[in-house]
């Protein structure tokens, strides 16, 4: 595994046990795929720094647990904004 590798799943690894975001914001955060943040964290981390790994996996697993509220709570807030612009009146142009 090159150097870069180890140090970008390092400090995945950290930023996730630090901050608790999910998999898709560290991945905007360090500009790379969802996919590799997954594998840096399931797959390379363990192999790198079990400790650190271990902690990960119960943020994971928590983020996992919670995914259907954060789905619901998401499309309950499009459906709300999408109301709210039906209902504003609608202005005659020129």
């Amino acid at each position: 595994m090159h150097d870069y590798i180890k140090e970008r799943t390092i400090k995945i690894g950290k930023h996730l046990v630090e901050t608790k975001k999910t998999v898709r914001v560290i991945a905007k955060e360090f500009g790379v795929s969802k996919s590799t943040v997954h594998k840096d964290l399931t797959e390379r981390l363990p192999e790198i720094n079990p400790e650190l790994a271990i902690e990960v996996k119960n943020i994971l697993d928590h983020h996992k647990a919670i995914r259907h509220l954060r789905g619901g709570e998401a499309t309950k807030m499009k459906y709300k904004l999408n109301s709210q612009s039906e209902k504003a009146p609608i202005e005659p142009v020129g």
